[in-house]
């Protein structure tokens, strides 16, 4: 063996120890089929952050704050929303996308810009609806093929449409919740570390609820 060869080795494993294992948070799209729970697209953020190795499990969905006529006549108040662990497991995987340290930045940007404390929660069911919601976080992600107006109220077919479209870049799931939560592995444990020394990643914390419940037809 060359001298060349045993340093070239011990760069290699000395890297392989000096290097914290790499690690991402992942983005799940979903969609809800039955008619009157809301909301009938949302995300999911599962992983672990890079920079800090904080565990991340939550989701987000957007939808209006309340029933009433004026739903179907334009603009109402809306909120995200945040869906109990058996709303999710009846919904639809559709696919997923592993995302940089930035790319999760702009995630919980987007979740505090649609949040009624921080943001604007304006709601439409024509221009602002939870479709939209689940568009902007995929056009954040730089994902392509995201225009779709007629489908803006049927959030399996778009989710489907985007999974295609970038099916060289994404995960395609498409399994039934409760399948492919039972698939993922447990996630680690948070560091341990003086508050002092290790800055805890910024995240946004919408009020706690479970999915709406409405009668109207749209997403």
């Amino acid at each position: 063996m060359t001298k060349l060869t045993r340093l070239a080795i011990t760069l290699f494993l000395w890297l392989g120890c000096a290097l914290p294992a790499q690690a991402a948070v992942t983005i799940t799209f979903w969609s809800h089929e039955l008619g009157n729970s809301f909301p009938h697209s949302f995300f999911s953020l599962r992983g672990t952050v890079d920079a800090t190795g904080a565990p991340v499990d939550a989701n987000y969905g957007f939808t209006a704050k309340s029933i009433s006529p004026a739903l179907l006549m334009g603009t109402v108040k809306g909120r995200l929303d945040i869906s109990k662990p058996f709303y999710i497991s009846t919904s639809d995987a559709q696919f997923s996308y592993v995302m940089t340290d930035a790319q999760y930045g702009e995630i919980l940007a987007l979740v505090a810009a649609w949040d009624e404390k921080t943001g604007d929660a304006r709601y439409n069911l024509n221009q602002r609806n939870c479709v939209h919601f689940v568009q902007e976080a995929a056009r954040r992600l730089g994902l392509v093929g995201l225009d779709h107006p007629e489908l803006m109220k049927k959030p399996r077919s778009f989710l489907k449409a985007v999974a295609q479209a970038n099916a060289d870049r994404v995960t395609i799931i498409d399994q039934p919740g409760k399948a492919y939560l039972a698939s993922l592995p447990p996630l680690p444990s948070a560091p341990t570390a003086a508050p002092s020394t290790v800055a805890s990643p910024t995240v946004v914390q919408p009020p706690a609820g479970s999915s709406s419940r409405m009668s109207t037809t749209d997403s």
